[in-house]
């Protein structure tokens, strides 16, 4: 369990979504935590892949030996 406090904003722009649409405000914490811990992990793994010295290629480069 995990609690966080909001700046005067945040909760307003929260209260009002939760109202329009009928979901908690847990459940868009939630999914704005899932998404940002997604992307972070992507993020990391793209650094480790660019911090090896592997060849690699450019989106025209792969089409290319793809035959697309």
């Amino acid at each position: 369990m995990a609690s966080v406090r909001l700046n005067p904003a945040q909760e307003a722009a929260l209260d009002r979504l939760a109202a329009e649409t009928g979901r908690t405000k847990s459940y868009y914490v939630k999914e704005a935590l899932d998404r940002y811990l997604e992307d972070r992990a992507d993020y990391l793994l793209a650094l480790a892949v660019l911090e090896r010295d592997e060849r690699r290629l450019s989106a025209d480069e792969v089409r290319r030996e793809l035959g697309l």
